[in-house]
């Protein structure tokens, strides 16, 4: 029950990674690519052989009109020439390496949880007053002496929280903000969750036990000060959870919150864009071949590398909205993302999805100002669920972003990082002035 198991073949690819690499960029507002950051490189009963089988085929049949699509660009190149540039991709890009102070939470379970701090930085005295230098200004509380305000990102199912590279890089140099960036349990370089081990796999993780891992964050790691809490698709859902089950907490000490590319509920119903007969298909028999897959792990992590290139192609429709515009780089940093999360954690953690329903509890963040923000393209949490969220949350500003898929702070990082801005503003604004900056 006390064994480790950590995953993060991002990480571990990565031998030469500094504490915390240099060059951040100058501004928020500035463009946060990989030219302006340092590389110092995110209960049934067994299942038959032939049962495996037929359920994976029924699946992927489900899949095949996106896989069709894929295969046929895959076979205009040849294999080794796609290994090849995803060889290059991964050495030649930055994404991924940025390293703050590291500290370990323990959820409830044992379970221990990784994360990183990157502490405010010092102001400039020679630098112009502008935007940023009085929003510092307001943060460090106009010189009185308080704790900082800590911006708390949570990241996505199958990620890491590498996956907030470009609003890290962003946000290092904003005078008077603490952030912490975490990895959620099985993720990244957590532990895989001990209340899954210890019962052989039989006890499901749950929507509620990661806002329950959020709050065991919190605790170790910005126990006091006000916060802000961002968090994308799972790690949205999670700050839901964080709500639910610690409501006063939440009131008291949220000062903001952004919603990136989540849901209150309702996932159940999403068509990943199918047609109506494979979506059918593929809510009957997905659950069961994941599980039999995770049975299989270790012959499926090993045949992960015949599929990389049809993985590479499905990571790329699911993850962005315009394809065609999408930095070749970016694109892999997020397929390998996705390559490190192990499939028994995918098997494991795809229950939770169809369980969640937390729209009663957006009521904990009605008192301060939320971004809500999704892709228009996004085909795992449809723009109609941040719009959901949004009309139950009056201080809230929603804004669905054109040609954008549900990988919204890897396609369009400066916007994003505008936003974040934005919100940082309106939860340090006297209370007055926070209508005047809704729209």
């Amino acid at each position: 029950m006390g064994a480790r198991g950590r995953h993060d073949r991002v990480r571990d690819s990565d031998p030469d990674r500094a504490p915390r690499p240099a060059g951040p960029p100058r501004s928020l507002r500035a463009r946060c690519g990989k030219t302006e950051t340092e590389p110092g490189e995110g209960g049934g009963a067994a299942v038959t052989e032939h049962g495996w089988g037929r359920r994976a085929g029924l699946a992927g049949a489900a899949l095949g009109v996106v896989a069709a699509g894929v295969a046929v660009e895959r076979l205009t190149v040849h294999r080794s020439v796609r290994r090849r540039a995803r060889l290059a991709l991964d050495a030649a890009g930055p994404y991924g390496t940025l390293r703050g102070t590291p500290g370990t939470a323990v959820a409830d379970d044992g379970t221990e949880l990784h994360y990183e701090i990157d502490e405010p930085a010092e102001p400039s005295g020679d630098k112009p007053a502008d935007t940023r230098s009085r929003l510092g200004k307001a943060l460090r509380g106009g010189g009185r002496t308080r704790a900082p305000l800590t911006v708390v990102f949570s990241h996505g199912y199958c990620l890491t929280q590498d996956a907030w590279h470009f609003q890290r890089a962003a946000l290092r140099e904003l005078p008077g903000v603490r952030a912490v960036y975490w990895d959620q349990r099985s993720h990244g370089r957590s532990e895989r969750g001990r209340a899954h081990l210890a019962t052989d796999g039989t006890t499901p993780v749950s929507i509620e036990r990661l806002g329950r891992d959020l709050k065991a964050v919190l605790d170790a790691a910005a126990p006091e000060g006000p916060l802000i809490l961002v968090g994308h698709s799972m790690g949205g859902m999670t700050m839901m959870a964080l709500a639910a089950q610690y409501p006063e907490e939440v009131a008291e000490r949220v000062v903001g919150a952004a919603f990136v590319g989540t849901s209150a509920g309702g996932l159940g119903e999403v068509t990943y864009g199918l047609p109506a007969a494979g979506v059918t298909v593929l809510r009957r028999f997905v659950p069961g071949v994941l599980k039999a897959l995770a049975s299989h792990s270790a012959l499926v992590e090993r045949g992960r590398a015949a599929t990389a290139d049809l993985l590479a192609g499905l990571v790329k429709h699911y993850s962005f909205g315009d394809t065609g515009s999408v930095d070749p780089a970016v694109a892999r940093f997020a397929e390998r993302l996705i390559e490190s999360t192990p499939i028994d954690v995918v098997a494991e953690f795809y229950p939770a999805f169809h369980a969640h329903e937390k729209r009663e509890a957006l009521a904990a963040f009605a008192h301060c100002p939320a971004l809500v923000i999704a892709g228009d393209r996004d085909l795992l949490t449809p723009q109609a669920h941040s719009e959901a969220i949004a009309a139950a949350l009056p201080e809230s500003r929603l804004e669905i972003v054109p040609e954008t898929g549900h990988l919204l702070m890897l396609e369009r990082p400066e916007l994003l990082n505008e936003r974040l801005l934005g919100l940082l503003a309106a939860a340090t604004a006297p209370t007055g002035r926070r209508s005047a900056r809704r729209r």
